[in-house]
């Protein structure tokens, strides 16, 4: 099963497993915090496929959740069904923590009375805010400066309870800021690809000097797979662990569009962190994983996607308020 299947991470990830041979039971509430339209074109590549079965459903709401657990035969749960986001967070906590604890643990209530034995479990390294870098999971993330980090350690800690009480295996993966083709409208690298595209002014909150460990979609979805051997309850980065600015990003964006960024500041928001950066040790020790994408061959094929999807991607809106 796989929660937040029209999700970007969640339709990479579940296309990946099918192309494998696997049977997937797909999970979505297609909620609107971006345009749905992106989430359909994502579920539409998944439902060629024979060994797809899709429910438009929300973790939120345990009884339909409960139905699909009795018709299909589970042997475990990838959940990447969240609200995203830090920004949002803060004007509507209450829905991020519905959906990131109540949720996650609607799911592993479920796993238990049906005897299900492995989870794999989104976080972010949203976490890590004010620690020292490169960011190794034994730092103490118990001062989170988001509703969005709040919900992302409650989700952890949930998963932990169950592991300890009923044995269920769970991989706690922290994403870093994952990017690529039909990604998420309101991430940074999709709204510089459209906004220099159409030559529109990009807005850049603080300076552009933040650096974040942009991270390629395939990678995720490889070390996501990869976190579903048994291995008890660990916390394990996935991050790039290459660091670039928004400057960098905007620069490389412009040599692959040919075109001039216009760029406008504004101030830094308060629950935004100055930079990200992975260790990613244990991933590699445990899970033999390492990223192979480069942030300049990433956006090469992110751009290329946009290009071919121009007429799709010109349509959507990407909320400000994001």
């Amino acid at each position: 099963m796989i929660t937040g299947a029209a999700g970007f991470i969640g339709s990479a990830t579940s296309r990946k497993l099918l192309e494998n041979g696997e049977n997937i039971v797909g999970i979505d509430n297609i909620n609107d915090y971006y345009d749905k339209r992106l989430k359909h074109h994502r579920l539409d590549s998944l439902k060629q496929f024979p060994n797809f079965t899709f429910y438009e459903a929300d973790i939120e709401n345990r009884e339909a959740l409960s139905e699909i657990f009795r018709k299909q035969e589970i042997d475990a749960v990838i959940n990447l069904a969240a609200r995203a986001g830090v920004r949002y967070s803060i004007k509507n906590p209450e829905v991020y923590l519905k959906t990131n604890a109540y949720g996650t643990l609607n799911i592993l209530e479920l796993m238990r009375k049906h005897g299900i034995a492995k989870m794999v479990q989104a976080s972010s390294s949203s976490l890590y805010a004010g620690q020292e870098m490169p960011f190794t999971e034994t730092l103490p993330v118990n001062t989170p400066i988001s509703p969005y980090a709040v919900t992302k350690k409650a989700a952890e800690v949930l998963a932990y309870s169950y592991h300890y009480l009923f044995g269920i295996d769970v991989s706690i993966l922290r994403y870093f800021t994952v990017y690529g083709p039909a990604g998420r409208p309101d991430m940074s690298y999709f709204r510089f690809i459209k906004w220099i595209d159409e030559g529109r002014e990009l807005i850049i909150y603080g300076n552009g000097e933040q650096k974040r460990d942009f991270t390629y979609i395939d990678d995720i979805v490889d070390g996501t797979i990869k976190a579903l051997k048994p291995i008890g309850y660990e916390i394990i980065n996935l991050g790039n662990s290459h660091p670039h600015s928004i400057i960098e990003l905007i620069s490389i964006i412009e040599k692959r569009l040919n075109k001039k960024a216009e760029i406008r500041n504004m101030p830094v928001q308060m629950a935004d962190v100055e930079a990200t950066w992975a260790d990613i040790s244990k991933a590699k020790r445990l899970l033999g994983w390492v990223p192979k994408i480069s942030l300049e061959e990433g956006i090469d094929r992110t751009v290329e996607w946009y290009i071919e999807k121009r007429p799709l991607i010109r349509e959507i809106e990407i909320d400000l308020s994001l």
